[in-house]
């Protein structure tokens, strides 16, 4: 297995540094899937007799091994290199797949929630980060540009693999042959367009910088040129930060995304203009379109304003976007407008992550720390869910209907992104003392 060391996919001279984010989108496009899971709850439910909640477990379960195995395995894709991590990703997602089409295959659902939760999980958190700080390095000048094509590739992925997967339910059937003959083709193609990104990435030769670009260059107060670990880097206030900074603003975005087509058809019912179940699908792919755009849009505007001032639009703006709504909901494409943005802004603080990681903690172990914080996002991915529709429930019990029913959760999401805003603008450069060099004139000095 020397292909996969990190030594062999050190790259020639003259390599083009643009092949670097394909072979990224050839893992996130992949890993996307996940967000298309709604497509089998359906089909799973009839054919294995399952109930609405029993159907998204292994979503549930894929989102938190996302963020445990990202957390835990950050520090092992910093060692190995993105190479070996997207091998990784590449045969525990693919075979979470084969799993879980032998779970449908003789009726055990258990065998499909350890195949697509649990294994597959951890093909989609060691791959999500396998990328990022690979990119970084490539594009020292552009980091916030460079990972947002990545990971506009997740947000994207959806957009493939919901149409993509219906079809093949329609050719194979939605019974329980049917469905496993779906899993199974998945987890095959989607093994042969990973082996791309595994066979196309590369690392730049230590010291590389692309023409023009000054290592000692740091433009604004808040970019570092030193390093900080992964370890150091979690004793830092700036971590913690950031943290609640990501967690807020995946919290208010995940809060519409979860309950998009209930929400809007609640919204409008018994107006003159009610939404159709075509419309809020509709509205749905919509919001997975401004997801996947902020993804890129906002992440390279991050290079031009810096990360700072970028994450003051996405939590200042995006409260006032939901206080938009609250107020003047009742009209629709003001709705649909709001939601847009919250949902763009939604996808670029996940896409400029990484590069405000970079700004404040370097290059060094910048992958290993995006690990650690997307604990953040297994946070969230409840924390927003459970908001807005324990408090539609309780609605609904109390008797209110309509827009009422997300008025409490709405106001809520609007406490919480200013939550976020105050804790961007604690962030300040990181102290020296947590420096590498630093560190080890530490240890010196003790030992001596």
């Amino acid at each position: 297995m020397t292909f996969l060391d990190r030594s062999r996919t050190v790259a020639p001279p003259g390599w083009s540094r643009w092949l670097v984010p394909p072979a990224a989108l050839a893992v996130h496009l992949s890993i996307g899937q996940a967000y298309a899971w709604s497509v089998f709850k359906p089909p799973l439910e009839s054919a294995l007799g399952l109930s609405g909640t029993a159907s998204a477990l292994p979503f549930q379960l894929a989102i938190v091994m996302l963020g445990l195995s990202a957390a835990f395995g950050g520090t092992l894709v910093e060692r190995n290199g993105p190479r070996w991590a997207m091998f990784v990703s590449l045969v525990c997602f693919s075979s979470g797949f084969l799993v879980a089409a032998l779970g449908v295959a003789t009726d055990q659902f258990w065998l499909v929630v350890l195949g697509y939760g649990f294994i597959g999980g951890i093909g989609l958190g060691i791959g999500y980060i396998s990328p990022v700080s690979t990119l970084i390095k490539w594009f020292p000048d552009r980091p916030g540009m460079a990972t947002g094509i990545a990971i506009m590739g997740f947000g994207g992925g959806a957009l493939i693999a919901s149409p993509w997967s219906t079809g093949m339910l329609e050719a194979f059937g939605t019974d329980s042959a049917g469905i496993a003959t779906a899993f199974l083709v998945h987890g095959l193609a989607y093994a042969g367009f990973m082996a791309l990104g595994v066979l196309l990435v590369r690392v730049p030769p230590d010291g590389w910088l692309p023409a023009g670009h000054r290592s000692e260059a740091a433009p604004r107060r808040l970019v570092t040129t030193a390093q900080v670990s992964a370890r150091n880097a979690l004793r830092t206030p700036q971590f913690w930060c950031l943290w609640v900074v990501l967690c807020m603003n995946v919290t208010a975005g995940i809060g519409i995304l979860e309950k998009a087509a209930p929400m809007i058809s609640d919204f409008f019912t018994g107006t003159s203009a009610p939404v159709t179940v075509s419309a809020a699908a509709g509205f749905v792919a919509l919001l997975s379109l401004a997801n996947m755009t902020g993804r890129l849009l906002w992440s390279s505007t991050s290079d031009l304003i810096g990360r700072k001032n970028m994450y003051r639009i996405y939590l200042g703006v995006g409260a006032l976007m939901y206080l938009t709504i609250v107020q003047f909901g009742s009209s629709k494409p003001l709705f649909i407008c709001c939601a847009l943005v919250i949902l763009s802004f939604y996808g670029g603080g996940f896409a400029a992550i990484p590069a405000y990681l970079q700004d404040l903690f370097g290059t060094y172990q910048v992958g290993a720390i995006h690990g650690r914080l997307l604990t953040a996002w297994s946070t969230a991915g409840v924390l927003g869910p459970l908001i807005v529709n324990w408090v539609a429930d309780a609605g609904e019990r109390a008797g209110r209907s309509g827009s009422d029913l997300y008025t409490t959760s709405l106001t809520i999401m609007i406490g919480l992104l200013i939550v976020g805003f105050a804790a961007n603008e604690l962030v300040r450069p990181v102290h020296p003392r947590f420096h590498e060099a630093a560190e080890r004139k530490t240890r010196v000095h003790q030992q001596s």
